[in-house]
């Protein structure tokens, strides 16, 4: 059984890093771009809008399973989600997703090269530090004792 409080704290990160690594496997190669994710959790969902054009919606169709790494580097903490992708036209949800920043990419949320990628969160691992100068000083004070440092939290969280 998954623990609730590991399992939201995926969320929380998520959620707050917002830009996700999604990478995808070809068939022979892996292949990563960064995303903005729209996270759903009574969906157990994150959302991606993107181009029907790009080769990695043929990708997920024959090789569903992708990662999503989620990074901020400034405060260091780091979430890396697997799960099962799904590719749709659901145009209702296309549109309820539709931001001003998406704007960039389509002129509006009736493009027809716009598509719905979905993942289902399967596994999860997330790194929670307690920040770049407190882990600093503990990294000196481990260099200087002999000690390996504690850096805050690291799990790996059962999503389902």
């Amino acid at each position: 059984m998954a623990n609730t409080d590991d399992i939201t704290r995926v969320w929380d990160l998520a959620e707050k890093i917002s830009i996700a690594m999604l990478a995808s496997w070809d068939g022979q190669n892996p292949h990563s771009r960064p995303m903005h994710a729209h996270l759903v959790r009574d969906e157990n969902a994150f959302y991606f809008l993107t181009d029907r054009r790009q080769q990695k919606d043929d990708d997920i169709v024959k090789f569903p399973t992708v990662c999503l790494a989620f990074a901020d580097v400034s405060d260091q903490k780091y979430v890396s989600i697997t799960g099962e992708a799904s590719v749709s036209n659901d145009r209702a949800k296309i549109k309820e997703l539709w931001t001003t920043w998406a704007k960039a990419w389509w002129p509006s949320a009736d493009d027809p090269n716009i598509c719905l990628l979905k993942v289902v969160p399967t596994q999860a691992e997330y790194w929670d530090t307690p920040g770049k100068i407190v882990s600093s000083v503990k990294m000196a004070v481990a260099a200087a004792t002999g000690n390996r440092p504690d850096l805050g939290e690291n799990k790996k969280v059962a999503m389902q």
